[in-house]
């Protein structure tokens, strides 16, 4: 049998977003184009993440970086919804290796 997977189970409710929990200890950045990143540091991960600069496994206890854009046509809190984790080194190389949020 398969690896069990830890995603919510299908008949469970949505689990509202904590947006203070989401954006604590959040720096601004600035992407191409100009365009206004959150970013927030990540000393150790509790969970696994792919990271998509590299599209390799964050580890659990990996430090790591959160990002998103608050500039969406659906509003800020979509934005938020469409972080995502990367490592330190992908997010500091991704203008320069075209890693495009």
């Amino acid at each position: 049998m398969g690896k069990r997977s830890r995603k919510r189970p299908y008949g469970d409710g949505h689990i509202p977003l904590n947006i203070d929990r989401a954006t604590g200890g959040v720096r601004r950045e600035t992407g191409p184009g100009g365009r206004i990143f959150q970013v927030r540091s990540i000393p150790s991960g509790a969970k696994e993440y792919r990271c998509p600069g590299c599209q390799q496994i964050i580890r659990i206890g990996t430090p790591h970086v959160v990002a998103w854009t608050e500039d969406t046509l659906w509003g800020p809190e979509v934005g938020i919804e469409n972080r995502r984790h990367w490592h330190s080194a992908c997010w500091r190389a991704r203008d320069t290796r075209g890693y495009f949020f």
